[in-house]
């Protein structure tokens, strides 16, 4: 599998030496509060190695990458795109595993990669996401990366005793393509190694 790189990250594949810095965030409430809510319960060891096992496996409509620092390649993270093919439609997941890079950019950048992998090289149409209403610093970086609130599902979900909204963003090829700050990535969208210069 090809990395893709940003300034400070590189997009590469997981490995089996990823489980230790997995197992440090899945049962971390500062990390998954803000996730899915297969995290709501304790994640034993043979169900991150199961997850793992499965991401490793080649799949046509999902690209799942670690998120690495770019010279050490050390877990950072994870990001993958589930692709809707028919419809040219992409949907990214994302977590920053660990909590001492928490706004520092690195989600950002990591989108940004993703982006360039996603209308340049995949040539999908659309790209969305979602996030629960409190995330404000997951919010605010979706934002920063071009991403335009598109509505929200108003008390989808119940989190820690209140109702929540699930807020919807979505990216458009033509607005990305227009986006200056997303230039210097589009360098990245070859199935290669080519650097950021």
């Amino acid at each position: 599998m090809p990395h893709y790189f940003g300034n400070r990250i590189r997009l590469r594949e997981y490995r089996e030496s990823d489980m230790e810095a997995m197992r440090k965030w899945v049962n971390d409430p500062e990390v998954t509060e803000s996730l899915h809510d297969l995290f709501l319960s304790p994640h034993s060891y043979t169900t991150t190695e199961s997850f793992k096992n499965e991401v490793m496996k080649p799949r046509d409509n999902i690209r799942s990458f670690v998120i690495a620092e770019k010279e050490s390649e050390a877990y950072i993270g994870q990001i993958d795109l589930h692709i809707d093919w028919k419809n040219r439609i992409g949907t990214i997941g994302i977590v920053i595993g660990r909590k001492e890079l928490f706004g520092q950019g690195y989600g950002e950048e990591a989108i940004r990669v993703l982006q360039a992998v996603a209308f340049d090289q995949l040539q999908l149409n659309r790209v969305q996401l979602e996030v629960l209403e409190p995330n404000e610093r997951a919010y605010r970086c979706y934002i920063k990366c071009g991403f335009v609130e598109e509505g929200r599902q108003r008390q989808r979900v119940f989190r820690n005793g209140r109702y929540l909204d699930m807020i919807g963003l979505g990216l458009l090829r033509e607005q990305y393509e227009q986006d200056e700050r997303q230039q210097p990535y589009r360098k990245l969208a070859y199935w290669g190694t080519k650097q950021l210069e």
